[in-house]
This record gives C-alpha cells, structure tokens and sequence, in this order.
C-alpha cells in the first residue's frame, strides 16, 4: 500500500468523496490552510491560548475540505484532474505509471514542499515574518508544481484506462 493511500484513508476519502474533492472549490480553498495555520498561531502574541481556536478550526478544515463540496459539474479542468492524477498516483503500485512518469521529480516536490511546511512551523516558533513568506512559498511551489505533474499523468493514464477515464465528465 502506498503512502498517499494511507494518507487518503486519513482523510476519508471513498471513492465518492475522491469525487467531492474533484470540485475545483475544494483544491483552491485548500490554499487557504497553511496561510491561516501560521496567522493563527503568530496570534498568539495578541490573544494567549485562544490562538488554538483559529488554529484548530483551520487543521479541522484541511480535514473537512476534502467532504464538504459537492461533485463538481465537470472535471475537465485543472484542478479536477490534479486531484485524479493524485488518485492515479496513490494506485501505482496496483497499476504502473509509465516509464516516463517513473521519475525521482515526484519526491523532490514533495520534499520541497515538507521542507517549506517545516521552515513555516519554524517561523511560527520564532516570528519570523521572512520564515513564514519563505515557508509557505515553498511548500505552496512544490505542492503546485507536484499538482501540475499530476495533470499530466492523468491525461497520459487516461488514454489507456477506462477506469480513470470514466472519471472525467
């Protein structure tokens, strides 16, 4: 099983809520996370201990984001097929990507991506306004860039599979 699977299972996501998640309302809210997280947590100069209610309602809605939308009208646009290409991804180990998607470019955006979440977490510890900038850049350039990625393996994966084919509408 893979670790994007486990991940999934985490987050509840059921094939029908692999397609609420589709919805192009949830990818680009989804955004909003990490942003608030850091905000929430600097805020606790300001308002003590409170600061985890902001900052709890935003970990809880990186939880419920993926449920809440309904299934979009269409997937035929970007950000759709970046959620299927994710869900092509978490099934490479029961269906192969091809050898042109068999690269380490995969996991040098995820970890430019943890590595902007860790510089994040460290600006928050210290009130690093340069930190918290540079953070979430990072993980927002590798996140993307991977999403981007996984368009493209899902229009190349769809070409030759009716499953993931029926996925777009």
């Amino acid at each position: 099983m893979t670790l994007e699977r486990q991940i999934s299972h985490v987050f509840r996501l059921t094939d029908e809520n692999w397609m609420k998640h589709t919805n192009p309302i949830s990818v680009w809210t989804r955004y909003s996370v990490l942003p608030f997280i850091v905000i929430s947590f600097w805020s606790r100069v300001w308002i003590d201990w409170w600061c985890i209610i902001p900052g709890l309602a935003s970990v809880l809605w990186m939880f419920f984001n993926p449920v809440v939308f309904a299934k979009p009208i269409s997937t035929k646009n970007w950000a759709s097929k970046a959620v299927l290409g994710e869900r092509v991804y978490l099934n490479r180990d029961k269906i192969p990507l091809p050898d042109h998607h068999l690269t380490p470019l995969y996991n040098i955006l995820n970890f430019i991506s943890s590595a902007g979440l860790l510089i994040a977490i460290w600006s928050i510890i210290y009130y690093s306004i340069w930190g918290a900038v540079l953070g979430v850049i990072m993980a927002y350039l590798g996140k993307s860039w991977f999403l981007d990625r996984m368009v493209w393996l899902y229009e190349d994966m769809k070409e030759n599979n009716e499953v993931y084919r029926s996925w777009e509408y």
